[in-house]
């Protein structure tokens, strides 16, 4: 039985794919957020699945509910187990179409998991994938967000320097994107993975209490990403709700560093984002 399965395959005439998962490297919620804003948005409908038989773990020694999967029981029935899910949904019309797959970042099997990705791709006639992810970071909630990308095939770059993106020289553990886009590159598959960096504060140095800011949901970077996707694919994905998603966050932003910055004067929260923005280089 193959790992990825589905019950229609679009006709469009060109398909893209936007992946994004429950995972590592998920500041602002970028890569299990916004995939699920787009598919909401669009009305996407689920077209298949990758059976998640052999991918992850039901608990670890020590670690009491690490990885144990939720359970709800109502007056000792059970109505509702926590499973892993990595579905395809599907937008679009006989022209255009974007395939949307958000899912659980494996713990186990991962080069059959992203080889099963790679399949899929393949077998909906997908042009380019592009992978979502988030990192928290000192960096100036003020300004538009940085973007850095990976891709998997050398003659893509002429095309990713178009964007506005920082290309990664990161060493280290593997996100799911970073495994991805290794395998893509290995079997000859257009990857690409856009990180958005989010803004992340730790104002309690020093301090008896927390003053720990940073974004769940990064509106601002859903918003610089999906532009950049925009641009690439030629797509007309309407951008408006994020932007005034974005106009709202900064102005919750602005009223939470306020509040800090007039409670706790001895921290010096205005210099240290004056400082921030100052050495920030768009």
């Amino acid at each position: 039985m193959a790992d990825a399965t589905f019950v229609e395959h679009p006709i469009a005439k060109e398909i893209y794919m936007l992946l994004g998962w429950r995972q590592w490297a998920d500041a602002g919620s970028l890569s299990s957020g916004l995939p699920k804003f787009l598919i909401d948005q669009h009305k996407a409908y689920k077209i298949g699945e990758i059976n998640a038989q052999g991918f992850y773990i039901f608990q670890i020694p020590g670690t009491h509910d690490l990885v144990r999967p939720t359970i709800k029981f109502e007056d000792g029935y059970p109505v509702y187990l926590e499973r892993a899910r990595n579905e395809f949904f599907y937008a679009g019309d006989e022209q255009r179409g974007v395939v949307y797959f958000l899912g659980d970042e494996p713990h186990l099997n991962i080069t059959r998991y992203t080889d099963a990705l790679l399949d899929a791709a393949r077998t909906l006639k997908v042009k380019r994938m592009v992978g979502f992810g988030g990192v928290y970071g000192e960096v100036p909630y003020t300004k538009a967000r940085v973007v850095s990308c990976t891709y998997s095939q050398k003659e893509m770059k002429p095309d990713l320097e178009k964007l506005a993106v920082r290309f990664s020289d990161y060493h280290g553990g593997s996100s799911i994107n970073a495994y991805l886009c290794q395998r893509a590159a290995e079997q000859g598959v257009e990857y690409l993975s856009l990180y958005g960096f989010v803004p992340a504060y730790d104002f309690s140095k020093g301090q008896s209490g927390s003053s720990i800011v940073q974004i769940e949901n990064d509106y601002i970077a859903w918003l610089e990403v999906m532009r950049r996707v925009n641009y690439l694919f030629n797509l007309e994905i309407d951008l408006s709700n994020l932007e005034a998603k974005s106009r709202h966050l900064r102005k919750l932003m602005d009223a939470k560093i306020g509040e800090i910055a007039k409670s706790n004067p001895e921290l010096g929260v205005n210099v240290y984002l004056q400082q921030l923005e100052d050495e920030f280089d768009e």
